[in-house]
This record gives C-alpha cells, sequence and structure tokens, in this order.
C-alpha cells in the first residue's frame, strides 16, 4: 500500500477520497487553489499546496503545478478523482512518466475510450451492443453521409468523437437539416476538444440512460457491480441517480454486465470505469464509457457494501484483486440527490456565504459533502455542494427516507436545488419509477 496520495481535485470528492485514504492508514497531500484555501479536507490533511490561483486552468488543471506539488511532498500516487484532469490521457502519462501511479486505467485505456468512435469499435469487438450508426468518423463525401442517415432512419444525432458531458452533439429530424447539422458540429468539436471528427447514431425518442459499474485490475479479473439509472436529467446533466434501475429485468442486467466485465478483460482495463447505455424497448445501447470514479459511485457503495474509492487504491497499488463476481452481492435500494448552489428552477448559480447549514440524519442516511455552516462557496466552479444518499429494503423506503431527509436540510445564505428534489420525491411518474431522459426536461418546460 502507498504511504502517501495527493488528492488532484476539490470538493466533495476530494474529502471522499481523503477518507478512504485515512481508512487504508495513508497519509494525504491535498492541493487546491487560492480560492479553496480554507475548505475542510484542506485543514483535514496531512499536507496541502497551494497549486494556483481561482480559475480552473491556473490550478486544478495545471498538469505542472500537480506534479511538482507531488514531488516536493514525496507523494507516490495522485488520485484525480472525476472531472478536471481524470480522464485527460496525458495527464496520466505524465504522471507515470514523472515516477508516480496514476490512481486510474492506464493512459492507452483512457485514450481508447476518450474517442467515442474507437470505444465504439471496442465495444463493437467484444460483444457489447451499440446503438445503430456510422462504424467510424463520418466521412467528408455529403452523398455518402446523406445515405447512411437514410440506412440509420431519422431522426439521427451528430456527436463529436472527443465530446462528453453532454455537449458536442446535435439532432437533425430531416434530411435538408443534415449536413449543415455535421459541418456546424464539425466546427463546434474542433473548437471545444480539439478533434473535428464527429461520428452518427440513431437518435432513440424515448431511453432511460442505464449504466453499469466495473472494476479490474488490468488483467483477466473483472467484476460488474450492478446498474444505476440516471434518467432524471436536464441538459444532459444529472440530477437524481438510483441503484438498481426499477422495472428492468434481472437477466437483462445480468447479461449486459458480465458483457461488460467481458469488454474490460479485452482491452486490459484496470481500475474503476462505467459502461453507460440507452436503455429503449428492453434493449441496451452502449453510449459511452467513463474512465475515472462517477459522482454517483455512492448508491453502487450502499447496494453493494464495497468501497470503491479504496478498491481504486488497492488496485492501483497493486494489491491483489480477490473479489470475484459470485461475492458481489446486492441489497435493497439507494438513491442519490444532487444538492447545488443554484436557483432550483431556474438554474442560475449561486455562490456565496452559507450563514446555516445543517445536514439531515438517521436511519439509511449518507451526506457526502466539503461544505458547512459559514463556508464560502467559490463562483468558479462546479455550482455542486453536496450528495445526499438514502438507503431502504426498498425503493419506496429508500424515496420515503430521501423526502424525509430532503425536508430536514437546512441551508441558509444561498439558494439550491432542495425545492426541486423535494417536488420530484412527490412526483407520481418518479416514484412510479422507469421515467426516459427526457422527462425532467418535458416537467420543468410545463411550469407556469
Amino acid at each position: 500500500m502507498f504511504e502517501k496520495i495527493l488528492i488532484a481535485n476539490r470538493g466533495e470528492i476530494a474529502l471522499r477520497i481523503q477518507r478512504a485514504c485515512r481508512e487504508l492508514g495513508v497519509k494525504t497531500v491535498v492541493v487546491h487553489s487560492e480560492a479553496d484555501r480554507d475548505a475542510k479536507y484542506v485543514k483535514l490533511a496531512d499536507e496541502s499546496v497551494c497549486i494556483g490561483p481561482a480559475p480552473a486552468r491556473d490550478s486544478y488543471l495545471n498538469m505542472p503545478a500537480l506534479i511538482s506539488a507531488a514531488e516536493v511532498t514525496d507523494a507516490e500516487a495522485i488520485h484525480p478523482g472525476y472531472g478536471f484532469l481524470a480522464e485527460n490521457a496525458d495527464f496520466a502519462e505524465r504522471v507515470e512518466k514523472s515516477g508516480f501511479v496514476f490512481i486510474g486505467p492506464r493512459p492507452e485505456s483512457i485514450r481508447l475510450m476518450g474517442d467515442k468512435v474507437s470505444a465504439k469499435r471496442a465495444m463493437i469487438a467484444a460483444g457489447v451492443p451499440v446503438v445503430p450508426g456510422s462504424e467510424g468518423a463520418l466521412p467528408e463525401d455529403p452523398q455518402t453521409i446523406m445515405q447512411m442517415a437514410r440506412d440509420v432512419g431519422y431522426p439521427v444525432i451528430i456527436k463529436a468523437a472527443g465530446g462528453g458531458g453532454g455537449r458536442g452533439m446535435r439532432v437533425v429530424y430531416t434530411e435538408a437539416a443534415l449536413l449543415n447539422a455535421v459541418a456546424m458540429t464539425r466546427t463546434e468539436a474542433g473548437s471545444a476538444f480539439n478533434n473535428p471528427e464527429v461520428y452518427m447514431e440513431k437518435f432513440l425518442e424515448n431511453p432511460r440512460h442505464v449504466e453499469i459499474q466495473v472494476l479490474a485490475d488490468g488483467g483477466r479479473n473483472a467484476v460488474w457491480l450492478g446498474e444505476r439509472d440516471c434518467s432524471m436529467q436536464r441538459r444532459h446533466q444529472k440530477v437524481i441517480e438510483e441503484a438498481p434501475a426499477p422495472h428492468i429485468p434481472r437477466k437483462l442486467i445480468e447479461r449486459i454486465g458480465e458483457r461488460c466485465a467481458e469488454a474490460c478483460r479485452k482491452i486490459n482495463y484496470r481500475g474503476a470505469g462505467t459502461f453507460e447505455f440507452l436503455y429503449e424497448d428492453g434493449e441496451f445501447f452502449f453510449i459511452e464509457m467513463n474512465t475515472r470514479i462517477q459522482v454517483e459511485h455512492t448508491v453502487t457503495e450502499m447496494v453493494t457494501g464495497i468501497d470503491l474509492v479504496a478498491q481504486q487504491i488497492r488496485i492501483a497499488a497493486g494489491e491483489k484483486f480477490t473479489l470475484r463476481q459470485k461475492d458481489v452481492q446486492f441489497r435493497g435500494h439507494a438513491i442519490e440527490c444532487r444538492i447545488n448552489a443554484e436557483d432550483p428552477f431556474k438554474f442560475t448559480p449561486s455562490p456565496g456565504k452559507i450563514i446555516n447549514w445543517h445536514p439531515p440524519g438517521g436511519m439509511g442516511v449518507r451526506m457526502d459533502s466539503h461544505v458547512f455552516s459559514g463556508y464560502t462557496i467559490p463562483p468558479h466552479y462546479d455550482s455542486m455542494i453536496a450528495k445526499l444518499i438514502t438507503y431502504g429494503d426498498t425503493r419506496e423506503q429508500a424515496i420515503a427516507r430521501m423526502d424525509i431527509a430532503l425536508s430536514e436540510m437546512v441551508v441558509e445564505g444561498i439558494q439550491t436545488n432542495i425545492p426541486l428534489h423535494r417536488e420530484l420525491m412527490q412526483d407520481a411518474r418518479f416514484i412510479e419509477g422507469g421515467t426516459s431522459i427526457h422527462y425532467l426536461e418535458h416537467k420543468l418546460s410545463q411550469r407556469p
């Protein structure tokens, strides 16, 4: 096991990684921007290093500063968390070339799965079902593109090969709009991701977003740890996640889970990862793989009892991966609500000082958050300030506990999206389960 790990992130995930390290007896180095100097996890760290001013490009995205911080503190490994540089193959490569261990997949795995075209090819080769569409990047010839769209059938969606997080995609309903959409997406992709390649997929009208969590040791050992339903989302950003996914036959989940584990073996995947799928009419269609820990890893931890962050660290340290599929047991139901510092219905960010902070508690309630009374939320980063997770023997119990927990939670001084979450816990369609990825957008559009 490592003696010291540098945490190259901020916010609740920095605290989450720190807790796993402390449990494993590992010392932590926390890096921080000038804006995060007073964060809880900075105070709790064995060592802390300021890596630059508030803007992320000058601090959390500053590769030389992060590696220098590891050097001066004699850290052995770097955990990237999620976001920032977590899925940056160049960073992973620089970390390893500098003599540190990157707590995540090998750089070549990040590259393979980070490019949506090469990822799709790899999944086809591994027998994982994919959305019908172009097998690779779209060609330059307009007539060929138009014929492809006719073969796939409208509507289609044009996606950037290097895209992610809901960016770099455009839905096309008619042939007349196709070529312009391809040209615009190429331009955007080149600018945003430094890769102008785009590809085409069939646009599914009312799918659900279901993902499979995996752990693998970079060799033949790989397991899947169940599924999560992340369909409650707005502008491709997840709002609520739960495990297991309601109303999907277990046999279908087991079949797709096994295929994901086998895909990990075929690409020699190392660490934690998530295969994301669209699910419609009893079929799964692969869309992308996230080569990192997910925000919503908590619900999987609750239903399996497996500490995913600790497993990441153990695998990276080279400990023998002893977990086998038969050891993975699923019990009960878990739900996560992302608590954001924003207007609950207009979604404008609401940074500022928290005057009063009272997190909920009770049986089956977990709160992952780095904030406290008197903490000032900086305006420079993502608006998520907490993750509220509830667990129950049944989905109904998990929802009831979430409803109570949200009613108990007090956050004064800023706006949060707690009122939206409270409304959703009373929503008949959410209670029924199985809503599509478009449900929340539609519901919000109906508000007076």
